[in-house]
């Protein structure tokens, strides 16, 4: 015995909570990163701004020519065309050490670590190998004056230093365009992380000498970490006393009313569709009260629906039994005891008719007009159900009678044809595949009303269609001729006809079975009995159609022909 456990579940309060929560932090972590982005864009430009203007107050302690001679000599020192004393007195000069201490001012105004002046070895850089790089040993910078915060770190006239790879091109594009490169270089040092400005010198239209100066970016990063710190603050607390207000007004408004309406509807499922009237209480002037409405008249509609479905139910078990009776009537009106023939050993017929819905328009039929003499009749009418099982139920009973009376294919099919077009109001019409065979000669006629080409098989070859011009469906207009074919079957000759709803099977992507793969399957035993054939060829449609539904009557005949000899 089991029990009916009552499935945990998360309420609607808690959802929207956690909603509400989960939106002001959404909303919280946004604000913080925005802001944070925005205040850490326009501090670093400050920065920047006033580490260039640094750099362009230092170029302005320079006379005219002054740094040329001095870039000059770290240039050539580099390349062993001036010695170390003559750097050193240069270095000595009253000049170059008035222009040191004003640097070492400047330095320590802006708060900066350093002030620099120094010049590019151009031919270093545009020659640059990942190597020289990689060794420590790529260093295009020559110190021309350094006031470094350490004094016995600073570097002397020519000393060499090198840059970082990542900001190769713009130093380079700045020193030869002669403008300031419009950013910021980023680098780390003992003192943490540095911002540098490096301004171009131009001296005759080409620059000489790059001023430098590298502030360093705490005071930056302490301003930014006391923004986030306030922003932060202030963000929660918005956003704390908005999820309050937010969820005191949802839980009056609609979290009550939504409890009030779900409470209602399971009281009206456990209590056999008792209704209640409170939810006519609702009253809340929006789409929950439009809700907790249509919910009421739904209650008084489902209890007015079942006293239908009753109603219904009862008509159509009635339908149904009916229904049954008649797929029953219509499967006894088709030859299904095989052997059909016992007494004659001179062919073999196996036939079956899978109606896609409980009735079919689909049918067979095969008969003996005389001795000599057996029909074969295929056909399938338009549409599908009662009506067009109806109007199979008139065709079938037309031609057989009409057969028996004598005459070729086409002639039967001709006064049939007229007798249907009577009163056919529902337009309905019926293709078929009538043959007569001889059986003392094997030769036969044909009449193909629409119908699909037959597939045959002679004696030790392959299936194949039958092709041969159509004349229209029965029952389409009166006063119709119908063509006729003849043909001959020998000893051991197979023939297969069937209807549209072999070939027009589809799967589940809407491709259609085909008569390629029909006489692919009809070929995998080629010799098969009848029976074997027919069961063949619908497990192979079943593999193809899958779990697609059948959508038509799927109805086949299979012969074989033996001739007056008999089944050996």
């Amino acid at each position: 015995m089991t029990e009916n456990k009552k499935v945990r579940r998360a309420g609607l309060t808690v959802k929207i909570i956690a909603l509400f929560f989960i939106v002001g932090l959404l909303i919280y972590v946004g604000a913080i990163v925005v802001g944070y982005m925005q205040y850490d864009h326009s501090i670093k430009e400050y920065y920047d701004q006033m580490a260039y203007d640094a750099s362009e107050i230092a170029a302005g302690y320079f006379e005219d020519g002054e740094l040329a001679r001095y870039a000059r000599a770290a240039y050539e020192y580099n390349y062993g065309r001036v010695t170390e004393e003559e750097t050193q007195a240069i270095m000595a000069e009253p000049r170059y050490q008035e222009m040191i201490s004003d640097l070492h001012k400047l330095r320590a105004s802006v708060e900066a670590n350093d002030v620099f002046v120094v010049v590019l070895d151009v031919d270093v850089m545009k020659n640059f190998t990942e190597e020289a790089y990689a060794e420590k040993k790529w260093k295009p910078i020559y110190y021309i004056a350094d006031s470094y915060t350490i004094p016995e770190e600073n570097y002397p006239l020519g000393g060499k230093g090198g840059i970082e790879l990542m900001f190769k091109d713009a130093v380079l594009e700045s020193y030869l365009s002669g403008e300031r490169y419009q950013g910021f270089y980023i680098s780390e040092s003992k003192f943490g992380y540095n911002m540098t400005a490096m301004y171009p010198v131009v001296e005759d239209g080409s620059s000489v000498a790059f001023v430098g100066v590298e502030i360093p970016m705490k005071t930056l990063q302490t301003n930014i970490a006391k923004f986030v710190t306030r922003v932060s603050l202030i963000t929660l607390l918005i956003v704390i006393l908005s999820l309050i207000t937010v969820i005191a007004f949802s839980y009056k408004y609609v979290i009550s009313p939504i409890k009030l309406v779900s409470s209602e509807a399971n009281h009206f499922i456990e209590n056999q569709t008792e209704i209640s009237e409170k939810l006519r209480t609702i009253r809340t002037r929006d789409e929950i009260q439009t809700l907790s409405e249509s919910i009421y008249q739904m209650e008084v509609g489902i209890n007015e629906y079942i006293d239908n479905l009753q109603r219904v139910t009862a008509e159509k078990e009635r339908i149904g039994a009916e229904l049954s009776v008649a797929t029953q009537i219509q499967a006894d009106m088709l030859p299904s005891i095989f052997p059909p023939f016992p007494d004659r050993h001179e062919f073999d017929i196996f036939a079956t008719m899978d109606p896609a819905k409980e009735v079919g328009g689909d049918f067979y039929d095969f008969f003996l007009v005389d001795d000599d003499h057996l029909a074969l009749v295929m056909a399938d009418v338009s549409g599908k159900g009662v009506p067009a099982a109806l109007f199979m139920v008139i065709a079938k009973t037309l031609i057989k009678n009409r057969t028996q009376m004598g005459g070729t294919p086409g002639d039967i099919l001709a006064d049939v044809n007229d007798q249907l077009c009577e009163g056919n109001k529902a337009e309905l019409f019926v293709t078929v595949w009538l043959a007569i065979i001889e059986i003392s000669t094997g030769r036969g006629i044909a009449a193909n009303a629409g119908h699909e080409h037959p597939a045959i098989r002679r004696a030790g070859g392959d299936w194949e269609l039958e092709i041969y011009k159509h004349s229209p469906a029965v029952a389409t207009m009166e006063g119709l001729p119908f063509r006729e074919h003849e043909f001959e079957l020998h000893p051991g000759d197979r023939l297969y006809v069937y209807t549209d709803g072999v070939c027009e099977a589809t799967d589940s992507e809407n491709v259609l079975y085909g008569p390629d793969r029909m006489l692919a399957a009809l070929n995998r035993e080629p010799e098969a009995e009848p029976s074997k054939l027919l069961e063949n060829v619908k497990k192979d449609i079943d593999i193809f159609v899958g779990e697609a539904p059948q959508f038509d009557d799927i109805t086949m005949l299979g012969l074989i022909w033996y001739g007056t000899e008999g089944n050996a």
